[in-house]
């Protein structure tokens, strides 16, 4: 079994309330690792393929797994992308689960032929007579120092395909959850975690079950919706603790999965607060902000603004990746020019 830290003391949480004992703290990677494990300990057609999974994955999201399951089942692969997916297909169509890891979705355009035309259109082209269920992990946004090649946040590219679910946790929690769903869902998934995110500790209940397509409500609030996913979801929370000292109450959601994506909780939230922002780490420019601003523009009265990183590309050097980076404050900034507020 993966070894992982155990949340609290004496089954009582920082309140004194009492905590499940299923419940533990671990990092984001760590909650990945988990889930996986158990996985793959009570579903034999559950297998997991990539680059460098053999020491643990280059995040530590694999720690443990190899040790546990064996190199039949965490399979290390050649450095071609297209020759992963490829094979994943092929496990995924004579009945496995494979769960591939792409190591940063910058790697994972070397293998779109893979992705967009056989694992998304399988099921469609063939009457439904076979099934793809594969899970690609393409860890998506800013990895500091690492330039243009290595810091793409590409989720809108993928919510365009018909035939794939498209999945952004942004916490351990969603993490450890999310990635149960999305290997249960015998569909492909496209599987977005952040290269910032990893080493994020929070708590982790394992009886607590993630729809794909079911929002999350991170902060409730009356004056202003904030839609965000990721690691957009951590900067739009610090700015709502920010925007509350000036008064103003910001709801924050955690939108989850982009495809499906919950209307039904973002509509409510913008008819009950008559003000949304999109916030995301990817370019504005055509980024998945602006489906969910034209669905409420079509379906209500609410003020609407979008949010999203400059057409450019990241660069090496701290002051350009600044430049390229979302923060709590430029989503400040943005949400007061919303509200008609003046700083």
């Amino acid at each position: 079994m993966v070894q992982l830290k155990q949340a609290g003391a004496a089954g009582r949480d920082a309140n004194g309330k009492s905590r499940d004992e299923g419940v533990r703290t671990m990092s984001y990677a760590a909650a990945a690792a988990c889930a996986l494990d158990e996985l793959m300990r009570t579903d034999a057609s559950v297998v997991a393929l990539g680059e460098d999974l053999g020491r643990g994955g280059i995040f530590g999201q694999y720690c443990g797994l190899l040790e546990a399951h064996g190199a039949a089942r965490v399979i290390d692969t050649p450095i071609s992308e297209a020759t992963i997916v490829g094979a994943a297909v092929g496990m995924a169509l004579t009945g496995l689960k494979p769960v591939v890891e792409m190591r940063v979705v910058d790697f994972a355009l070397c293998a779109m032929d893979e992705i967009v035309n056989q694992a998304a259109k399988n099921r469609f082209m063939f009457g439904g007579q076979g099934r793809v269920p594969v899970v690609i992990r393409m860890p998506i946004g800013i990895w500091s120092a690492s330039a243009a090649q290595h810091s793409q946040s590409l989720e809108a590219w993928f919510a365009h395909v018909p035939g794939l679910a498209v999945v952004c946790p942004a916490t351990p929690q969603d993490n450890y959850a999310l990635l149960k769903a999305a290997v249960a869902s015998g569909d492909p998934v496209a599987y977005f975690e952040h290269k910032e995110l990893w080493g994020v500790e929070g708590e982790v209940d394992a009886s607590h079950a993630v729809e794909i397509g079911r929002a999350r409500v991170a902060r409730a609030g009356r004056d202003l919706t904030i839609v965000a996913w990721s690691r957009a979801v951590h900067d739009a929370l610090e700015a709502a603790r920010t925007l509350a000292a000036q008064g103003v109450d910001a709801e924050v959601i955690d939108l989850r999965t982009i495809w499906p994506w919950d209307r039904e909780t973002v509509e409510a939230s913008a008819r009950r607060t008559g003000h949304v922002l999109v916030v995301h780490e990817a370019v504005q420019v055509a980024g998945f902000g602006a489906e969910i601003v034209a669905t409420l523009a079509e379906r209500c009265d609410a003020k609407l603004a979008r949010l999203g990183a400059a057409r450019a590309p990241v660069g090496y050097s701290p002051p350009l990746e600044a430049q390229a980076r979302l923060d709590a404050a430029k989503i400040v900034e943005a949400a007061t020019k919303l509200l008609g507020r003046a700083r």
